[in-house]
């Protein structure tokens, strides 16, 4: 239960994605690389930039979930450039606020893809604070807290997420079990990783001693 960096958030990200492919919902959820677009990855233009290149790759219906760190605290955005809002999940307990950067990349981006679309878009993006997310007991859990929200949110094939996530809904913390759940995913996914390239290494060492022989 240490604090975790992007890497291991974006490990999580590809898990989730071979869950959705699974179910068949990869043109409903898409995800954001928090190495790319995160605090001190470039300048704001770079990183909206790399916002909107996601965005255009999508019917618009898409939602686009974007873990974000302005400096040792990881928070959840969700992207709806059809919609053109934005929801801040935020682990932390209290009345957070969105980190001012973040939301002038996101901003950004949105106006791009709009461009890129033709559309005129409205004056500003609508940015909504789920407020009933669980809440982190401590100072280093909002990676893994990060990673379980966007865990439920594909396990609801409605991604009924605003509802669910509604001012004064589930403010308590996470049990333990949900938090190891995210955990041990995390492991095995790593572990068949390592195993298909170990494989994969073996594989390619047999075809150069085959070749070798043959010569």
């Amino acid at each position: 239960m240490e604090e975790i960096g992007a890497t291991v958030v974006a490990v999580y990200m590809r898990y989730l994605h071979d869950v959705l492919k699974q179910a068949n919902m990869c043109s409903m959820v898409g995800f954001i690389d928090p190495a790319t677009v995160s605090a001190n990855s470039g300048t704001i233009a770079e990183r909206s930039r790399l916002v909107a290149a996601r965005l255009q790759k999508t019917d618009g219906e898409q939602i686009f979930m974007m873990p974000y760190n302005p400096g040792r605290h990881w928070v959840l955005l969700i992207v709806r450039a059809k919609r053109e809002t934005v929801y801040f999940l935020d682990p932390l307990p209290g009345n957070r606020v969105v980190d001012e950067e973040a939301k002038n990349i996101v901003n950004s981006a949105i106006k791009i893809y709009n461009s890129h679309i033709a559309r005129a878009g409205r004056k500003s993006v609508i940015w909504k604070t789920l407020s009933g997310t669980p809440k982190q007991p401590s100072n280093v859990e909002c990676g893994y807290y990060v990673m379980r929200f966007m865990r439920d949110i594909i396990m609801d094939p409605s991604l009924a997420f605003e509802k669910k996530y509604a001012k004064g809904n589930q403010e308590a913390p996470y049990p333990q079990e949900a938090i190891d759940e995210v955990r041990n995913e995390w492991a095995e996914f790593v572990c068949q990783i390592i195993e298909h390239l170990i494989f994969m290494y073996n594989v390619q060492i047999l075809s150069i001693i085959y070749n070798v022989k043959i010569c």
